[in-house]
């Protein structure tokens, strides 16, 4: 990756700024937030922070010397009772465990800043984390996914994606940009996807079978999943699981978790299942190895001698 240099007003400790260049990765993170709004995509989770600094500052930048701990503890409330900013979601809180992830964003940015010197005290130690609540992710059965096969869909490529992201678990961020150089031929001569996640910034090398690669249509050049728009994950994804005769509220990344819960149903290991997620921990995959021992339990209720 390449390291751009850029130039960021830093507060001193009267609050006066100053010029510092520096091109680190880890300072751009820091840099992004609180100096200018970053490019959507890797830096997405910091944009969402900086907007949120900024409606709560009513301010374009902020400076060090304004992150006191009665400035964070105030930003922590304000998360916990702000709006969201999307414009089909005005008017709605942000979901409990956004505010958790934002908050635990900021505050990874703090502990950054105070390494790097640009804070004189550890202002985490003074901070109480957002707890996160357990939610129940929504997945398809295997018998729902057949029936997603046999439903025609409006726009052929979103059906297309969707039962590849079943497939393989890939996010909408990396279909929206993979490519047909991400689709490379392993040692073992089978075809596996190369590619750098957009969440995890990771190199992620994945098996995939013959019937996923089917998926892709023929090889051609660019894009892959040519004419795919985010917003046909949408209305016109629901449409489509409506007519499929599935109501309960599906989202295109329940094709994520439904293919981590099928795997895990079948018998994969979860440390095989983390890598095929790309999970940075074995912590994050845990949750479906907890669905299939909730399924061994209704398994084993099922003979019944009364």
């Amino acid at each position: 990756k390449k390291r751009r240099r850029l130039s960021v007003a830093v507060a001193s400790s009267n609050c006066s700024t100053r010029n510092l260049t520096f091109s680190t990765r880890r300072s751009n993170a820091w840099t992004s937030l609180l100096t200018s709004r970053p490019n959507a995509g890797r830096n997405i989770r910091n944009g969402i922070v900086y907007i949120a600094i900024s409606t709560y500052t009513g301010r374009e930048k902020c400076r060090f010397c304004d992150l006191t701990v009665d400035f964070c503890k105030g930003f922590r409330t304000y998360l916990l009772s702000a709006k969201r900013q999307r414009n089909n979601s005005k008017g709605r809180n942000i979901a409990h465990n956004s505010a958790a992830g934002y908050w635990s964003t900021f505050r990874a940015l703090l502990k950054m800043a105070y390494q790097e010197k640009y804070l004189r005290e550890n202002v985490n130690d003074f901070l109480e984390k957002i707890e996160w609540k357990e939610v129940k992710n929504e997945f398809l059965t295997l018998a729902e996914v057949k029936k997603l096969v046999e439903t025609p869909c409006k726009h052929t490529v979103l059906k297309q994606a969707t039962l590849f992201s079943c497939m393989t678990g890939l996010r909408i961020s990396d279909i929206l940009q993979l490519s047909w150089e991400h689709i490379q031929l392993g040692q073992d001569g089978g075809y596996m996807i190369r590619i750098c996640t957009e969440k995890t910034e990771e190199e992620a090398n994945l098996p995939i079978s013959d019937e996923t690669l089917a998926l892709c249509g023929e090889r051609s050049e660019g894009l892959i999943f040519k004419g795919l728009k985010k917003h046909m994950v949408n209305h016109p994804l629901k449409q489509w699981l409506k007519s499929a005769g599935i109501t309960r509220r599906v989202t295109f990344h329940s094709m994520r978790h439904s293919f981590a819960t099928l795997l895990a149903a079948n018998g994969v290991d979860i440390l095989t299942l983390s890598k095929m997620l790309t999970h940075r921990s074995v912590k994050n995959t845990q949750i479906y190895a907890k669905v299939v021992d909730e399924g061994k339990r209704d398994a084993a209720n099922v003979i019944s001698l009364k």
